[in-house]
């Protein structure tokens, strides 16, 4: 049995001494990040299914049960990393689908107490889930914390220096985002604000670090504005002179992170805080001490539409990342034949070529470089006991990007090595003809991301095939990889796509114990004509990287769908090439010559 087992142990003792019958740990921390800081990866400690880029998943624990429950992307993962540990895993999405709410009220009795820890979970995860239990007459415990009392090594919150994003690539100051923040804050119906998500912070302050979250430049903070205040509540030991001097400029005033609680209890009773339920935490939200106003919507929108400014340097970062991912891809092709790449070593190369450019600091994620097998695997991460050898004939699914001062970027090419099947062929013309209707997109004023998703899946679709996670994520500006409100899904996200977002295009398919394909370029809503209709928008392409030919079936396209690729091809060498040594020019342009 693995260490887990006894954490588990231990968890139960605790769990029986404070009379605590069922216990549910998120897998994030108090600002509700999608990957946290190491100090509140607890859920990961716990059951053992975790990586360097995190998990999403939430584990149930009863005196003789326990599980975690995922969604698809993590279903082999889970499978293959609970094993042994004393947990479980549930499905959270697909077919077998099991909504954990239910679960819990089911196989919890009337009179016994469920037990969360507030400060990792949202107001409204916490409302749902304490209205449920209430209506089965089970007790609710909020302040259960429970990994608290058992993890003897937990890491220490993060302490890392703040550094100011230059003003001039952000295109924005300061001054200018809090008077738009304020204005939405009213039009909201407060007179204050208290942010807690950590990328807001980041864009609403223009500073960032590196490593207190990986693969993110944000930082551990909460920030309160009102008409007269705005005030950071940070770790002293991460500010710096530059940021000092940053904040002042702005009437920016700092407080100790942890004096945030006695903060929101002492708030004048004429305050009307905005906080947005979904990424507020439940603790903060019960020491409020003047009325709480739901909402933020709007704040978050601000962060999402990006300016004349910041959609130009998107392009600087996307020439820097298509020169590293062009050596990187001649290199696989070189040394391939020799057969001794791996796909831990293709992620240590791809990430030394894009980090070789001083304006990148860190990947946007851990590279997911999965060969044949490992690429059905949809958020697979190559470790020393997971890494094969990329020999034979197969598929390589490469999803990476970067975080570079002029913006973030999120690729996926899966190429052919070897000789392709025409299964595989086939599959991979279906998931790009999906990825190009949907990049050729053109849609009225209003719409949503939902509205356009069966673009991308049709294809699939028509012969049975599937996938099940989203088609595509909202993409931050040296932010958050990972960015709403927007997205492109199966399930209905009500904020429409406007002008200035950037959203990831990404349909794949999965085929589990042979391989994995997807295909991902990042796509801007721009302005495309107004009408008698009214205003009509489509995407601009933003990504710089060639698709892969020989995995392209040429009969099942339609002319329209070559002529897009033809076209594709000629601005990824127009724009690439000059940046490039003859031989590399030669091999660009060989992957970008018509089909």
């Amino acid at each position: 049995m693995k260490k887990n087992a006894e954490y588990l142990a231990s968890l139960r003792d605790v769990m029986k001494a404070e009379g605590v019958d069922c216990v549910i740990i998120s897998g994030t921390d108090p600002h509700q990040s999608e990957l946290p800081p190491k100090h509140w990866r607890g859920r990961e400690w716990l059951t053992g299914f975790e990586s360097e880029n995190g998990t999403n998943g939430t584990a149930v624990v009863l005196a003789d049960k326990a599980y975690v429950w995922t969604d698809s992307r993590y279903f082999i993962q889970a499978t293959d990393q609970l094993r042994d540990t004393g947990f479980e895993m549930m499905k959270e999405d697909g077919p077998d689908a099991v909504d954990l709410v239910d679960w819990v009220t089911e196989h919890v009795n009337a009179g016994q107490t469920v037990g969360i820890d507030g400060m990792t979970f949202s107001i409204s995860q916490a409302q749902q889930l304490q209205q449920e239990l209430t209506d089965n007459n089970i007790k609710f415990n909020d302040h259960f914390d429970a990994i608290a009392k058992i993890w003897a090594d937990r890491p220490e919150r993060p302490k890392n220096k703040l550094f100011v994003h230059d003003e001039t690539i952000v295109g924005e100051t300061v001054d200018s985002k809090m008077q738009r923040l304020m204005a939405e804050v009213k039009g909201e119906l407060g007179n204050a604000v208290m942010l807690s998500a950590l990328d807001d912070i980041a864009w609403a302050t223009n500073v960032r670090t590196t490593n207190d979250i990986s693969f993110s430049p944000i930082f551990v903070a909460y920030l309160y504005v009102d008409d007269d205040k705005r005030i950071l509540f940070i770790d002293k030991e991460k500010m710096s002179d530059e940021v000092a001097k940053h904040l002042e400029k702005y009437n920016i005033g700092v407080m100790p992170y942890d004096s945030v609680i006695e903060f929101v209890q002492k708030l004048p009773k004429e305050t009307r805080l905005l906080i947005d339920p979904m990424k507020t935490s439940r603790g903060l939200y019960d020491n409020i001490g003047c009325t709480p106003v739901f909402g933020g919507s709007n704040v978050a929108k601000l962060k999402s539409v990006k300016n004349a400014e910041m959609i130009k340097n998107i392009h600087t970062a996307m020439l820097k990342d298509g020169v590293a991912l062009t050596r990187f891809f001649m290199m696989v092709e070189k040394e391939y034949p020799t057969g001794t790449l791996n796909e831990l070593e293709l992620g240590r190369r791809l990430r030394a070529l894009r980090l070789a450019d001083p304006s990148c600091v860190d990947e946007s994620f851990s590279p997911i470089l999965g060969w044949n097998a490992h690429g059905a695997i949809v958020h697979y991460e190559a470790t020393e006991e997971s890494s094969i050898p990329v020999t034979g004939d197969g598929l390589l699914l490469v999803d990476s990007g970067g975080q570079y001062t002029f913006g973030t970027t999120d690729i996926t090419r899966t190429v052919a090595l070897g000789t392709p099947t025409a299964e595989q062929i086939h599959d991979y013309t279906l998931v790009l003809k999906g990825h190009i209707t949907l990049a050729q997109a053109i849609f009225p004023k209003g719409t949503r991301g939902g509205q356009l998703d069966v673009l991308a899946r049709q294809f699939l679709w028509r012969e049975g095939k599937a996938y099940y996670h989203g088609t595509g994520h909202g993409v931050g500006f040296f932010i958050n990889c990972h960015e709403g409100p927007q997205s492109i899904r199966l399930n209905d996200v009500p904020t429409p796509l406007e002008p200035g977002m950037i959203t990831s295009d990404e349909p794949g398919i999965y085929i589990e114990g042979k391989y994995g394909i997807r295909i991902e370029n990042l796509i801007a809503t721009q302005q495309y004509e107004t009408t008698e209709f009214g205003d009509f928008y489509n995407f601009k392409t933003l990504t710089l990287f060639p698709y892969d030919a020989r995995l392209i079936e040429r009969s099942i396209l339609t002319e329209s769908e070559i002529e897009w690729i033809n076209a594709y091809h000629q601005m990824v060498y127009d724009d690439l090439s000059p940046l490039l040594q003859p031989e590399e020019q030669q091999w660009l342009a060989a992957k970008c010559a018509k089909i």
